[in-house]
């Protein structure tokens, strides 16, 4: 039997169980009533466990909620470049990519920046800062990918450009003058400003 085949012990099954209820207590109660309005207690409370156990799984409620987006934005992205794969126009396909990630940081307006700034300004040795940023550099290789099938093939310049897509889309996200647009409205800007750098 190899390592990887063994099953998993109690021990780990039964933190992944107090892991996932952490996870939907604090998704519920975020998308409920906005990240500033839950403590921590609350989420303990709806996850059934001390909140010494929850610190464990997450020292701040920053990381609480990067724990949860960080969940939504990798289904965001994962739906995105399965759409992108069958879009042979390189803005469109871009689009197709960025799309999904701008309606989930759209679904509690409040929550999306909030986890924006988490990820930007937070600890990047910490493990949620770190897969937030490993979704960051997923999105920008998914989109480098686009880049690249369209004839971008010089590997550097599809990176640079993947990067800068990246930054627009996330600027647009976090701005505050977009606080009251649409996920329509935010995905026409971010559509405005990569079609002036995009190969054609």
């Amino acid at each position: 039997m190899t390592l990887a085949s063994q099953p998993t012990g109690r021990r780990e099954r039964n933190k992944q169980a107090k892991l996932d209820r952490i996870t939907a207590a604090a998704s519920e109660l975020f998308a409920e009533k906005g990240v500033e309005e839950v403590t921590t207690q609350q989420i303990a409370d709806k996850a059934d466990i001390g909140t010494g156990t929850l610190f464990l799984y997450a020292k701040t409620k920053g990381e609480l909620l990067l724990l949860v987006q960080n969940a939504h934005y990798t289904e965001a992205l994962q739906r995105g470049r399965a759409k992108a794969e069958g879009i042979p126009h390189t803005l469109d396909a871009v689009l197709a990519i960025v799309r999904p990630i701008v309606e989930c940081n759209r679904v509690q307006i409040d929550n999306g920046r909030t986890y924006l700034r988490e990820m930007v300004f937070g600890d990047p040795e910490e493990p949620r800062h770190a897969e937030a940023l490993a979704i960051v550099s997923q999105t920008e290789e998914a989109i480098a990918e686009v880049l690249r099938r369209s004839g971008q093939d010089r590997t550097r310049d599809a990176a640079t450009l993947a990067r800068v897509v990246s930054a627009i889309m996330f600027l647009s996200m976090a701005a505050s003058v977009n606080v009251t647009s649409s996920v329509d409205d935010i995905s026409e800007d971010i559509r405005a400003q990569i079609s002036v750098i995009l190969p054609d």
